[in-house]
């Protein structure tokens, strides 16, 4: 009984679903031609063909932490691009935006390349809201030199998509488009077949059916790994009080992440003397 009721709560998520939701939006453009479309109406170039195109991709950055990128696509001229879609304003910050940049291209280079063989790359978030305020369909950001004007021809692009403005533009339609909850109102047949697959096709909803599970399941084991940083953010606020090092500090606990409580040990006494454990938590940026 209970599988059965949470398959029909699934099915109706499941209908609601737009191409602004990241979790049905990564797997409409992990296939190549939506992607492909996406990029041309995106980037208004028509002589963009995408070689690959894969969602949800985790790459690291220094300290061996993935983040996961919705959309990560590479097109014949070795460009790469980053599409993510941002209902929150937050989400689309210019730091996030500049943080997916940089591990882009820390990610695609090899020991032993040339600076001067990076790819272009493209960073790209098709956001809700008018996150730039401006009124603008698209907004380009590019580094310029101040005192000439002149672009930096770094080869490194952010480009900003605002979902509001749904003109009767290429870009206007697929704004539309993104909005759609009904394949049968999309403008673009590519687009509207794939969403109709995951939506009405038998073996399109069992794949998105699966995909909700499985995003449960890392929702709550990511809930349980939060809970035990938690309680080791609490334990560590104790100990630091007795023991200078963490070394001492994991010798004394149950607990043996060493680094990781040495960060907590970082940034707790910002937060003395209440230790609040969430905005510890949410200071590590874990």
């Amino acid at each position: 009984m209970d599988f059965e009721k949470k398959h029909q709560e699934d099915l109706q998520r499941l209908r609601g679903f737009r191409l602004l939701d990241d979790d049905f939006m990564t797997k409409v453009f992990e296939d190549i031609s939506c992607a492909e479309l996406l990029l041309r109406i995106i980037l208004n170039d028509e002589g963009i063909r995408v070689l690959e195109a894969h969602s949800q991709r985790g790459i690291k950055n220094l300290q061996g932490r993935s983040v996961k990128l919705d959309i990560l696509a590479v097109d014949s001229h070795n460009r790469v691009f980053n599409v993510e879609v941002q209902r929150s304003d937050r989400g689309a910050g210019a730091k996030r935006a500049r943080y997916n940049s940089a591990l882009i291209d820390a990610n695609v280079t090899e020991p032993g390349d040339q600076y001067e063989d990076l790819n272009e790359t493209f960073v790209i978030f098709i956001t809700e809201n008018d996150v730039m305020k401006a009124g603008l369909p698209i907004y380009h950001i590019d580094r310029v030199v101040r005192e000439t004007g002149k672009l930096f021809e770094d080869e490194e692009h952010i480009i900003y998509v605002n979902s509001q403005i749904k003109d009767e533009t290429k870009l206007g339609r697929l704004m539309h488009d993104f909005s759609c909850t009904d394949a049968k109102d999309m403008y673009n047949k590519v687009l509207a077949d794939r969403v109709r697959y995951f939506k009405e096709d038998e073996r399109g909803v069992e794949i998105m059916c699966r995909e909700m599970e499985i995003m449960r399941n890392q929702a709550h084991e990511e809930g349980i790994e939060k809970g035990r940083i938690m309680q080791l953010i609490k334990q560590v606020c104790v100990k630091m009080q007795k023991f200078s090092s963490a070394e001492e500090v994991a010798n004394d606990l149950v607990e043996q992440d060493v680094p990781l409580i040495q960060k907590i040990m970082n940034v707790a006494p910002d937060f003395a003397p209440d230790y609040n454990v969430n905005d510890i938590y949410n200071a590590l940026k874990l």
